[in-house]
């Protein structure tokens, strides 16, 4: 497992009974959690200082229940890199604060790669791996179906102080967009995904994870150089085990010089314990 163990500006305090107990800067969330399958050793509910937590509907979905006063959007920090923090539908904050571990491993890469990397991020959200590959010194392409979700990863990108970075944010269906790359002759050293288990494009075009997931990678290899330097997938489906996005990088990329890992991802507890958080997978040349 790779655990993001770097935050200062969050903390996963407590879990227990399909929650957690989350410190974001200096406000205080609970929200569901369904990794969280073991009994709580504290009353989270009554935790001094909860300012919020997110109540799940039978129906589905649910709401945020505010119980003191608190910030509509506030700021976190990791490192250098800031990001945008607000309380949104379907327990959402707009920041994975796992995939710092991935950012850690791209950035790395991309610093040690001795020549210009370009970046092409699909389903990137509100842009915590965009500002991280920014950071690094690579340029990036950042593309989302939610036109939103793109416009809060350019807040992202300005409030870390790279607005002057070479970067795209396109709000586009990403199958779409790769064939149309394709059609370009556009190349990229380095792709990362985060595709989710169902989805619809601005189109009414719709994502099935496991019908989709394969295919789609294999046309992603299209547009990659000759020389890519990573080919990251992220993925929160339950079911989905690192080792079968080993197998889809191993033979999707089957010929290209490099290696790949699958592994999960997860945070620290001040319990002691790791968190799960999903799973990532990825390709890596870096020589060895």
């Amino acid at each position: 497992m790779k655990i993001a163990d770097g935050w200062t500006d969050y903390k996963i305090l407590a879990t227990g009974d399909g929650y957690k107990l989350e410190r974001w800067g200096d406000v205080t969330l609970l929200r569901p959690d369904p990794q969280v399958i073991w009994h709580g050793s504290i009353d989270m509910e009554g935790y001094p200082g909860l300012h919020a937590k997110y109540i799940r509907s039978e129906t589905g979905g649910g709401e945020w229940q505010y119980l003191r006063k608190m910030p509509a959007e506030w700021n976190v920090s990791y490192g250098d890199l800031k990001f945008k923090i607000k309380p949104m539908g379907f327990k959402h904050t707009g920041l994975f604060p796992e995939q710092a571990a991935n950012w850690n491993v791209m950035s790395a890469l991309i610093k040690n790669a001795g020549r210009p990397i370009s970046v092409l991020n699909l389903f990137a959200y509100t842009g915590g791996a965009t500002v991280a590959c920014l950071a690094a010194g690579a340029s990036v392409c950042h593309v989302d179906a939610a036109k939103g979700m793109v416009e809060r990863a350019g807040e992202n990108v300005r409030l870390s102080g790279l607005g002057d970075r070479p970067v795209r944010f396109i709000v586009d269906d990403c199958v779409k967009f790769v064939k149309r790359e394709i059609r370009r002759g556009r190349k990229y050293d380095a792709i990362i995904m985060d595709p989710p288990s169902y989805g619809r494009g601005p189109n009414g075009e719709t994502w099935k994870i496991e019908n989709e997931l394969f295919d789609f990678v294999c046309l992603c290899t299209q547009v990659l150089s000759d020389d890519p330097l990573f080919f990251l997938i992220n993925s929160y489906t339950t079911g989905l085990q690192p080792a079968v996005l080993n197998n889809i990088l191993t033979l999707a990329l089957k010929g290209i010089k490099g290696r790949v890992e699958a592994y999960e991802v997860g945070l620290p507890t001040e319990e002691g314990i790791a968190l799960p958080c999903g799973a990532g997978g990825i390709f890596i040349n870096d020589g060895q």
